[in-house]
């Protein structure tokens, strides 16, 4: 039975947090972009923040914490204060994938993030430099083949790496992984020819792919692209790895008030489905729209984590997960 003093104390929480969140925001949010500036995800989390900081009532400014795959930018957001000042912008890999391989961080962001929400899917392309004169998955292989030990590629996704990875074992290639530092460096050593493979965001080179400066084979998920229609996708190349979809989604440190988290939700979700933003700020650059709520955001993200161990163990880069 709860006592005078105890009732009291819960009542003085049970309004706090509505008072809180009347109050909130009173100095600028802090959004943290786990990617580097110019990559899809930075360029989005910009372009919301100028509209999510008027919703709030505040101001919202983006600070980059690049590296380690997304988990600089996740430990940054988990270890901020739980006061809804700090929110950050990661992608699923980051959450169910970072925490098999990265074991000696010793850090899960599903244990130390809550989901605001989802915000998109990101279909990835696997591209070439034109100027390869290459058509084919199999005219790549051969070409190659023909000069090994020179061939690397670029991709943010562990996922992709599984692909080429197998793609080395059935085509007798020696593709090797080459590290970036954003999305515009990506494309800039794709033009160059420095790196002339990429699989990334079909939103990053669409524009060249047009140009005809890059040529794309195929891209993920199940759909293709409304972008490129004319591209197929892995399964229809017949690969079946690779598919993996990446998105991203809107998290803020775990201990946040509820009411806090179901403020900045209903903002970015009456953002995000704006027809007009998804038209120039999504589905222009190749993202698929999602803008869930913070329930239905975290019961997705379990059912990803199964899938998530599958890609590691198949990207044969950590043995010792089984």
């Amino acid at each position: 039975m709860i006592g005078r003093s105890g009732a009291l104390a819960l009542a003085a929480l049970l309004v706090a947090a509505p008072a809180a969140a009347d109050k909130y925001p009173s100095k600028p949010i802090r959004a943290i972009a786990s990617q580097g500036p110019g990559g899809l995800s930075d360029v989005f989390m910009r372009v919301l923040a100028e509209s999510l900081g008027p919703a709030l009532g505040g101001t919202v400014v983006v600070e980059n914490r690049v590296g380690a795959a997304g988990s600089i930018g996740a430990r940054v957001c988990a270890d901020s204060e739980p006061d809804g000042y700090t929110i950050c912008i990661l992608n699923n890999e980051s959450m169910v994938i970072n925490p098999l391989i990265f074991t000696k961080m010793n850090f899960d962001p599903k244990q130390h993030l809550t989901p605001v929400t989802r915000l998109f899917f990101l279909q990835h392309t696997f591209a070439v430099n034109a100027s390869l004169g290459v058509k084919s998955f199999e005219e790549l292989a051969a070409y190659t083949k023909a000069r090994p030990k020179t061939m690397n590629y670029i991709t943010p996704s562990l996922s992709k790496v599984a692909f080429m990875e197998d793609f080395n074992k059935k085509h007798g290639t020696d593709f090797v992984r080459v590290p970036f530092k954003g999305g515009g460096d990506a494309v800039n050593n794709m033009l160059s020819g420095t790196t002339p493979v990429a699989i990334f965001g079909i939103g990053n080179l669409i524009t060249h792919m047009k140009g005809g400066k890059i040529l794309a084979f195929a891209v993920d998920g199940d759909k293709r692209s409304p972008l490129a229609p004319d591209i197929p996708t892995f399964k229809e190349r017949g690969y079946t790895l690779g598919t993996w979809s990446s998105s991203f989604g809107l998290h803020v440190p775990k201990g946040t008030p509820k009411a806090i988290v179901d403020k900045i939700n209903r903002a970015v979700v009456k953002i995000g489905s704006d027809p007009e933003f998804q038209k120039k700020h999504l589905i222009a650059r190749g993202l698929a729209p999602v803008f869930d709520s913070p329930e239905h955001f975290a019961e997705t993200m379990k059912a990803e984590t199964g899938l998530g161990r599958e890609v590691v163990v198949a990207s044969g880069l950590y043995p010792d997960i089984k």
